[in-house]
């Protein structure tokens, strides 16, 4: 699944006329580098969430997208804001996708570019075989989140420590994967026929505090395009 709903508010004016994961990233859309990354692994059925002009995105890569040197990507949407009106906040995005994806899946956001990332078989049967319900890519805090946002024990453990505790010290990549039972405890059925928006941070945090959470650093490039000057460092 890769996130593609948000409205880009920090990211204004670019994206009062273009959706955030549609601007450009050296040569292409910021989004098409994960969806790239995921077919070059073999992840070839991908499905984007979308609200804030998103019929852009549809209207950009269709049902189908083929880039050179990378299988056929067959692709699916799910258009929280024509059916809603408004993005449904990651959590409740997932949910609304549930039924559309695989027992366990991959979750990446549009409007993150790790041009280094890789997506592997490996990971995602190691995952299978865990009993973990997530497991989260995390990278060393960047200056615009100096508090961080998890810790990581020893044993790949991702911990919820309270902000201002030695040792959260790692920053949510947005790279993921889940098992449809992480969801299972969360307010919303399958589906989210009502189109409630939930967040997926306290939705980890419970996670982790029950140890059903796992995870490792990612020590590649990474920027979370949320300003018009980390878009224009990237495009320099």
């Amino acid at each position: 699944m890769v996130l593609a709903a948000g409205r880009g508010e920090r990211m204004r004016p670019l994206t009062d006329s273009t959706p955030k994961p549609l601007l450009p990233v050296r040569g292409q859309p910021l989004m098409q580098w994960p969806m790239q990354a995921l077919a070059r692994g073999g992840f070839t059925r991908q499905l984007v969430n979308t609200a804030w002009l998103g019929g852009q995105i549809s209207d950009h890569f269709g049902d189908q997208a083929l880039w050179p040197n990378l299988p056929m990507v067959d692709l699916t949407y799910s258009n929280e804001g024509q059916d809603f009106g408004q993005a449904l906040e990651t959590a409740g995005g997932i949910v609304r996708a549930l039924p559309h994806l695989a027992e366990q899946f991959w979750v990446v956001a549009g409007d993150v570019f790790a041009p280094d990332f890789t997506f592997t078989e490996q990971a995602f049967r190691r995952f299978a075989a865990s009993p973990a319900l997530a497991h989260l890519w995390l990278v060393p805090n960047p200056a615009h989140n100096l508090g961080g946002d998890f810790g990581l024990s020893a044993s790949g453990q991702v911990l919820n420590l309270p902000k201002g505790t030695p040792g959260r010290d790692l920053t949510f990549s947005t790279m993921a994967l889940y098992k449809q039972a992480f969801f299972a405890d969360c307010p919303l059925p399958a589906g989210n026929p009502q189109g409630a928006p939930l967040a997926l941070a306290p939705l980890l945090r419970a996670a982790m505090d029950r140890g059903r959470v796992t995870g490792e650093v990612y020590a590649g490039a990474w920027t979370d395009v949320g300003t018009p000057e980390r878009l224009a460092l990237l495009n320099a």
